[in-house]
């Protein structure tokens, strides 16, 4: 194992903080540094895993912090945002085309992302077109009813 200069050790460090693998670190490593290791050596590096039980306690403590902030700071991924998650669910059912069993999977999951409650999102004109959001109560019921006449639909 070659020995790494301290911004590569930085590098990894945050990375598996942040939840990603030994082996996507490593190709990081290979792409932003030009760097070949092994998975192995990126584990050297994670306080979590035996294998970094002697990291340092300078790269520890980076890791912990790291840790932190990244979990304090989910709202910064896309995917963690419920609007946005309902927002790509609209896509996806909007290109689903004639496939009904893809289209209840759809509304079924847009269904326990809003945990029972429909966002119908309205235009505004009188605010220079700004959104406003209502959130509608569904019923159980209510949504399976809906689900089955867009599955009759088709």
């Amino acid at each position: 194992m070659a020995a790494l200069k301290e911004p590569v050790k930085i590098f990894i460090v945050q990375s598996l903080a942040c939840f990603e693998t030994p082996q996507q670190v490593a190709d990081a490593v290979k792409q932003r540094f030009g760097l070949e290791i092994e998975r192995q050596q990126c584990e050297n590096y994670d306080p979590t895993k035996y294998a970094g039980r002697n990291l340092s306690k300078k790269l520890k403590d980076l890791f912990e912090r790291t840790r932190t902030d990244f979990r304090e700071n989910i709202e910064d991924i896309a995917i963690a945002n419920k609007a946005f998650r309902l927002k790509e669910l609209q896509g996806m059912y909007d290109d689903s085309g004639k496939n009904k069993r893809l289209k209840q999977n759809l509304l079924k999951q847009a269904f326990q992302e809003t945990d029972g409650r429909v966002i119908r999102q309205e235009i505004d004109h009188t605010t220079n077109g700004e959104s406003i959001q209502k959130t509608v109560e569904v019923s159980k019921e209510e949504y399976l009813k809906a689900r089955q006449e867009v599955v009759d639909d088709y």
